[in-house]
């Protein structure tokens, strides 16, 4: 992403109703260089969606108001960028039909948790397009 030819930073929007979760993947994006904002639920994460400009979201699946799955497939019914916004859903359900339910609803890539740092950079920098 190229900004007047400086580079500009991948925001990355984190939805888990975890703080502490949300805090290591806040942390160890940012080490690497994205920016990141947070929600707490699915009904929040779609108010910031519509109204900020995001690379791409990385969502928990058991959330209070709205889960992740609901809140995915909300975001590929939008009529704008959001129904293509790369999507990855980390949990810790980890049933084939979970899987499957993840990837159905609009997920790109599905991690179990816990998740090491090196996998999930890995699996953001896929999906942003950032160097590895």
């Amino acid at each position: 992403m190229a900004d007047s030819g400086t580079t500009a930073k991948a925001r990355i929007l984190v939805v888990d109703d975890s703080s502490l979760v949300r805090l290591y993947y806040r942390s160890t994006l940012e080490k690497a260089g994205f920016e990141v904002e947070q929600a707490i639920n699915g009904i929040e994460a779609m108010e910031r969606v519509l109204s900020q400009r995001f690379d791409m979201v990385i969502v928990d699946v058991n959330m209070p108001r709205m889960d992740g799955f609901t809140f995915l497939r909300s975001l590929r019914c939008g009529a704008d960028d959001t129904a293509t916004l790369p999507a990855l859903m980390i949990s810790t359900e980890s049933e084939t039909q979970d899987i499957a339910e993840a990837r159905a609803a609009g997920a790109n890539f599905y991690l179990v948790k816990p998740v090491a740092e090196a996998e999930l950079l890995r699996h953001v920098c896929v999906l942003t397009g950032a160097p590895l």
